[in-house]
């Protein structure tokens, strides 16, 4: 599973996408939320992308220990791998939502 998402699975979970918190209340008690297990799902995919973030700044810095010596093949190729992964899933994640936009605007009122 790719390291970004399989972190947030739990996450995203445990929330609900009306608005309210899996114990009840809304996004306003967000905090509360955080506290009682659950999250709002804009922090959870805020979290997906900071994840996703990390995944790639790792295979950069792979990378350069591996052109610098410090690194082994197998290192290097693992870590670009997985950011290949991540890059992967965060194009499909886009796609998903341009053609979730799109659908919604074509929709009569």
């Amino acid at each position: 599973m790719i390291p970004a998402l399989g972190s947030a699975l739990p996450r995203l979970d445990t929330l609900r996408l009306d608005g309210a918190s899996p114990l009840g209340g809304s996004l306003a008690t967000s905090s509360s939320a955080a506290a009682g297990g659950g999250q709002s799902f804009a922090a959870a995919m805020a979290d997906v992308a900071r994840d996703a973030a990390q995944s790639l700044k790792g295979a950069e810095t792979a990378s350069i220990q591996g052109i610098n010596g410090q690194a082994s093949t197998q290192t290097v190729v693992d870590a670009v791998m997985g950011a290949e992964r991540t890059l992967q899933t965060a194009i499909a994640v886009r796609d998903k939502v341009v053609s979730a936009y799109l659908e919604l605007s074509r929709m009569s009122i």
